[in-house]
Parts: C-alpha cells; structure tokens; sequence
C-alpha cells in the first residue's frame, strides 16, 4: 500500500508534511523524550536518547523484520536485504559486509575515490558552472566500483550515478520522484543479477576476495548461495550508500560557505580537525530522519507500554540536535568533537548499536573516511559560490542544499597556487 492512502487515524501524513521536523516538534511538546502516536496503521512510540538507542536495538525488543514497508523496500533497500533480517539471518548475512569494515578495506576505498575526484576536477575548471552534489555523486559512483570490481565503462557513469541518486532520493515520498527510484532500482538490480550470473557461469571474471567476488560466493545461515537477485541487492547495498556520500559532500560544501574559517585547517591537513569536521557534518546537517521497528513483545518505555506488533521508532534527527546532549546542539561547531567522536548510543547520524553485531550502517567507517578525504581536497579548491538557492528544505526527505551547490571558477590546488 503506499504510504499516502494508509487510514489516516494516524500521523503519517503528517509526517510526510513536516519531514524532519514533524517528531522533534512533538517531542518539545511531550513531557520527555518519548511520544504516543500512530504511523502507517499501528500504534507507535517514538523514543530518543543513548538510552532509548540501547533499546532500540535489543533484538528482545525491536525486530526489523517486515518493519520496514513496501516504498522502502522498493526503493532505498531492496526485497530480501540484510536490513530486512533479525537474529541468524541477519548476523549470517552480516558476515558478507563485515570484511568491508576492515580499516585497510577502508583505505582502498578512499584512494579510489580520491582517485576519482583528482581526474575529474580538471575539467570542471574548462565548465562555466558545475554543480557540486552532481559531480560528487559521478566521482563516487566511478571509485566504488573500481573498489568493488564492478565492471563499469565511461559513458555508464553518469547514468549509473544518477539512478544511484534516485534510489536514494525518492524512498520516503510519492510521486514522480519515487516512480524513478523504483525504475532506477529495476534497472540497476537487474544489470549487477546479469553480472553475478556471469561470474557464476565463469563468463566474468571476479578478482579474489573482492566485493564482486564475496557477495557471488557468500552462503547465508541455511548454507545457500544467494539467489542472483539478492545478491544484486546486496552489491547496490554496497554501491549505493557510498554514492549517497554526495549528500554529505554538498552538505560539507555549506558548512565551509558558511563558516569559510574551517577551510584554513582543513587546507593544511590537521587531520584531528578533518575528523572533526567531518562527524559535525553528520551531526548537524539532516540525512536520516528516524529509524523504526515492530515490538517483539509487549513493551514498556519511560511509563508508556506499547503492543506486540507495534511500531517502535528512534528519532535519528532529533536526537543529533537534542540540548540535552550537545552544547547549542543547532550551532555549527566541528571544535566539539575535537576530544574525539560522541559515543556510539550519542551521535547515530547511520543508526546506533554495533555495526558487527547488530543493525547499525556497517558503510558508518565508509562514510567518514570518504567524507573525510573529499572536505580535504574540497577545502583546497578554489572556487567561486555565485548567487544561487543554498536553502536546505526539511519538508523534503532526503533534503539538500536546493541548488545542489553550484561552483564556478573551479581550479585545481597546483593551479590556484601557480
């Protein structure tokens, strides 16, 4: 059912109304950090703090299995993904993406990106204007599947990147912007099943312990095989947050608009600052709204009680920007991570839990060593930000800068100090 003609007794479209906003703002009205309400048909609590993350993620409490619902599943995930199993299932499946944490994984993502970016910034220099969230997303797309061993030509890129975009951009609204995140999620799923096929069939070859490689011989609990299809799935489960970096990248572009006094230690390469400014990007700037999950049981939280089968959900944005957890928490001050990140249950931009164990973004070290990187290089660029839209919407999820941040000017760092 899409998400528009759910029975509305419940706040769903509400919510689709006010986006990031629409939980925080019932969150200042309730007595504390917890809200009754009712989502998608079911009874609903809605928790924040480190706490209510430690319970979120109790597999005694919350299970993410059928929680999740069809326009997502459609979309952003795919039917059969990692994010759709609880217990075994999902800790067998888990064991796919975990080598990918390695930090030396890590760093060979990041130096194909990097790559990447050094090749294309040239010839954004020979263009009257580029548009910064467009380029990202091609740079990306063009570094993980050289990481991946995915097999993808020049003129593919662009195209590529751009269904990567829509898969991510179209999964929490209705209309035109979600039927293109469904044909892009067709069309990508179907071009990585021929490729697993073929790997399979020996008529392609898969590098040995590549990503390409591990998702074609992984066997989940039950000692199978993943079906071509699922395990396209999980290659976009690879592919697809990386090129979602682009958010993250326009985002950082905003910050060094707007405070241009970070650009100089980025420039000069602290990288204790780097690491700084890049978790206050996730902190500040708004990516993932809310997570949720059905009850295991019949449950209790801060003297409410919610049924078997109910939607529990943790406001993700709300919680980056609660006063009781951070200094002027809508202040943006990459100084407060200086001592170091927030703990786990604190700052959950990509979710909360262990990345090993449980249902946080296993891509989290992913993110921050590519984010990391591109602020770097970015911060080194010249360039200039002409008159444009840099408003960031948060009726609209995912938002971003309206513009996409628009660059003119652009040179190289040899160029600029030529």
């Amino acid at each position: 059912m899409d998400l528009l003609s759910r029975p509305l007794g419940d706040r769903t479209l509400p919510l689709l109304i006010e986006g990031y906003g629409w939980l925080p703002n019932r969150m200042r009205d309730s007595a504390g950090p917890v809200v009754r309400t009712r989502l998608l048909g079911r009874p609903a609590l809605a928790l924040r703090g480190p706490d209510a993350v430690r319970f979120f993620y109790d597999e005694r409490n919350v299970q993410r299995h059928r929680a999740l619902p069809e326009p997502i599943l459609g979309t952003l995930f795919g039917h059969g993904a990692v994010h759709t199993l609880d217990g075994t299932a999902h800790r067998a499946r888990k064991e796919l993406f975990l080598p990918l944490l390695e930090p030396d994984r890590i760093a060979a993502l990041v130096d194909h990106v990097t790559a990447a970016w050094d090749e294309a910034v040239p010839g954004w220099g020979e263009r009257a204007a580029v548009t910064l969230f467009d380029e990202a997303s091609t740079v990306l797309t063009r570094g993980v599947h050289r990481w991946a061993a995915v097999p993808l030509t020049g003129p593919e890129a662009e195209p590529v990147a751009r269904d990567m975009i829509a898969m991510v951009d179209g999964f929490a609204t209705a209309g035109p912007r979600h039927l293109r995140a469904h044909r892009a999620r067709a069309r990508q799923e179907e071009r990585l099943s021929r490729l697993v096929a073929e790997v399979r069939s020996g008529r392609a070859a898969a590098p040995a312990g590549s990503v390409l490689d591990l998702v074609c011989r992984h066997r989940d609990a039950d000692g199978g095989l993943l079906d071509a299809k699922t395990a396209a799935v999980e290659l976009l489960n690879v592919l697809r947050p990386t090129v979602a970096v682009s958010w993250f990248v326009a985002f950082a572009a905003h910050a060094l608009h707007r405070g241009p006094e970070h650009r100089e230690p980025l420039r000069a390469g602290d990288p204790g600052f780097a690491v700084a400014f890049t978790h206050e990007v996730r902190r500040f700037y708004p990516f993932v709204p809310f997570l949720g999950g059905l009850a295991v049981r019949d449950l209790q939280w801060r003297g409410e009680t919610l049924p078997a089968g109910g939607l529990v959900v943790l406001d993700v944005y709300g919680q980056n920007h609660d006063e009781e957890l951070w200094d002027d928490p809508y202040a943006f001050r990459p100084e407060r991570f200086l001592g170091g990140p927030a703990g786990p249950d604190t700052l959950i931009p990509q979710g909360g839990g262990s990345p090993r164990t449980g249902h946080r973004c296993p891509g989290e070290g992913v993110t921050v060593g590519v984010l990391e990187a591109l602020t770097v290089r970015l911060a080194r660029l010249e360039y200039t930000v002409p008159e444009q839209n840099l408003t960031i919407p948060l009726h609209r999820v995912p938002t971003r800068p309206r513009s996409g941040v628009v660059l003119t000017g652009v040179r190289p760092p040899s160029q600029a100090a030529a």
